[in-house]
């Protein structure tokens, strides 16, 4: 069987449901590591990698990389019968086999951001495959292309883009502690989209484990394969080692500001400006803006109220003089001043897109624990026609009113406007405005806590309905969201697949299935 046909399944449902032997974890996982001295595994190597829950090592390498609390210790969520933590090629690829011959579904690991944790947790008994250890970089500063393992964070490839040149750099995600393997097969986002694409439109060549075990590279798997797995999801496909990428030109100065507007300071005049520019003005800028609940005090005397905050992110590959005549002439809403801009390097950048401090150097984008964890929800959708301004106030009194979701805009336009819908899976290009991420954070534990919040973020989610893409409502695969539909592996699987897979895909999705 080709990898396209069988690992399609997995496209399809994003949780494969497969049959699980009736014997014991102990059984199963004597079987599992007896088939991997088959495969060329020594036994010396099998000790250091394999973990049945039995070993004291399994829930710190279970845990470690899990970035949603909702899923931590979360008694409804199936761990793992084993762990696979690869730290070679060849473990991958014997734990691929080993996992099919087992009949046992593979999850495949490498920064645990995904959403709804479907890196790690199941319904059914599963092998997971952790590919943090996986994470060698190499770059080429004469062809300006690098080869990054899966397993590496964003943080990590940053750092060693810096390390080598000071004038190079790589469009992706802001969130330093992201897995490469699951960001890049994604799509791959961040803030310098309008001038260079998304991630996967700087992919060069990639090393792949079919379902045969074999390691492939672009030439090996195919055009119709290496098309799939830059932004169809990876592990449809089968297990990404490593990406080649394009590394782009950076100016040795760029700009960063990040400014606040409240609800009395025509908050709403300023978003349907930048709802107006942040699309068309130079493809040097990237402005990202926040919607969010506050409290606030009001002047005069301590009565707090309910109000908006909109934080408008900048950045801009260039100078603060330049920054400041664009922002003047298209944006004047936003009110920028010269004391708002700071000029600095384009990995100082990164650290402060990262909320780093000012002496923050830059080995801090080597640590890979990140952020405290949170209970997190997150959705998405897209925006084509400018928002009206008595909907924006509506949607921003909706948002006081909920207390606790809120709104990221991410502008699109620039060369994301200039790449055709099929030139990878990821389709959301022209005619998008902006991306809209919906998101909730909580720290109350128990069930009620978590319905509460649920509820409400997708109460916002409903209310927007009317100012978003439609048939299909287009939602982002990064950005995981099982809300908008989930497959039972029944005989209507594909009609399953297709409701969300049509909002991930779009038409692509028809690609994907054959691919």
């Amino acid at each position: 069987m080709s990898v396209s046909s069988y690992l399609v399944v997995l496209f399809l449902h994003f949780l494969l449901f497969l049959k699980f032997s009736s014997s014991s974890n102990a059984a199963v996982y004597d079987s599992f590591v007896n088939c991997l001295t088959t495969k060329s595994i020594p036994q010396s190597e099998i000790s250091k990698i394999v973990y049945s829950p039995n070993n004291s090592s399994f829930n710190p390498i279970l845990q470690a990389y899990i970035r949603n609390r909702r899923f931590f210790n979360s008694p409804t969520a199936s761990k793992p019968v084993i762990i696979v933590a690869a730290t070679a090629e060849s473990h991958v690829a014997a734990a691929v086999l080993c996992t099919k011959e087992a009949n046992l579904q593979l999850k495949i690991r490498s920064g645990g951001h995904d959403y709804e944790g479907i890196s790690y947790i199941s319904n059914v008994p599963f092998v997971m495959l952790d590919m943090s250890n996986l994470r060698s970089i190499s770059v080429n500063t004469n062809d300006k292309t690098a080869w990054v393992q899966a397993g590496s964070t964003l943080g990590e490839l940053y750092y060693n883009i810096w390390v080598k040149s000071k004038v190079l750099g790589f469009p992706a995600g802001v969130c330093p502690t992201v897995g490469v393997g699951g960001h890049l097969s994604g799509g791959g986002y961040g803030n310098m989209i309008r001038k260079f694409g998304l991630s996967v439109d700087n992919v060069l060549d990639a090393r792949l484990v079919d379902v045969d075990g074999r390691i492939v590279d672009r030439k090996a798997m195919g055009e119709d394969v290496f098309w799939a797995i830059r932004g169809g999801g990876g592990a449809s496909f089968g297990v990404i080692l490593a990406y080649k990428i394009q590394l782009v030109q950076v100016p040795q100065i760029v700009t960063y500001f990040r400014v606040e507007r409240f609800l009395d300071q025509n908050v709403t005049d300023t978003v349907v400006q930048w709802q107006n520019v942040a699309s068309k003005i130079d493809n040097d800028l990237f402005m990202r803006l926040l919607l969010q609940p506050v409290t606030a005090k009001k002047s005069g005397n301590a009565t707090k109220s309910k109000t908006i905050r909109a934080t408008f992110v900048a950045l801009f590959l260039g100078d603060s003089t330049r920054l400041m005549s664009l922002i003047s002439k298209e944006f004047p809403a936003l009110g920028l001043t010269e004391q708002d801009c700071f000029q600095m390097s384009w990995i100082d950048s990164v650290l402060h897109w990262a909320n780093f401090d000012n002496t923050t150097k830059p080995d801090a984008l080597l640590n890979r624990t990140g952020d405290p964890l949170n209970f997190i929800k997150r959705k998405s959708d897209y925006v084509q026609v400018p928002i009206p301004r008595n909907a924006l106030e509506s949607i921003i009194q909706k948002i006081i009113s909920l207390g606790k979701p809120g709104l990221v805009f991410n502008p699109y336009g620039g060369r994301m406007a200039e790449i055709p819908e099929d030139e990878t899976p990821f389709p959301h290009r022209a005619g998008i405005l902006f991306k809209i991420q919906y998101f909730v954070n909580w720290n109350e534990e128990g069930v009620a806590a978590e319905k509460n919040y649920l509820s409400r973020i997708r109460e916002l989610y409903n209310f927007m309905t009317p100012y978003v893409s439609m048939n299909p409502r287009q939602a982002f695969l990064n950005y995981r969201d099982l809300d908008i539909g989930t497959n039972d592996n029944g005989p209507h699987s594909l009609e399953e697949g297709r409701v969300y897979g049509t909002k991930y895909f779009k038409k692509n999705f028809d690609r994907l299935v054959n691919a």
